[in-house]
């Protein structure tokens, strides 16, 4: 039978790489920004909105990267009392 529940180790594993992941992804955005606004800003019915549009795209990358920071911190602060 499969054991549909996950040990300690590896729930913990999987866990630092979702943070790793949101931490990649909002540098992703910083990276992607750019590129993006210029495209963007070629749209005519968006080019008097790109202030806000960029404010979007740079509130998204911030959370993903201080969500991922914060999961670190926990499971650093979980793994730290555990021992």
């Amino acid at each position: 039978m499969v054991n549909i529940y996950m040990e300690k180790k590896d729930h913990t594993i999987i866990q630092q790489l979702w943070a790793i992941s949101l931490i990649a992804a909002g540098i992703g955005v910083f990276y992607r920004i750019p590129v993006l606004m210029k495209q963007i800003e070629s749209i005519e019915q968006y080019a008097s909105m790109t202030g806000f549009i960029r404010f979007c795209f740079y509130f998204i990358g911030f959370f993903l990267i201080g969500g991922g920071i914060k999961k670190f911190y926990a499971l650093h602060k979980k793994m730290k009392s555990k021992v």
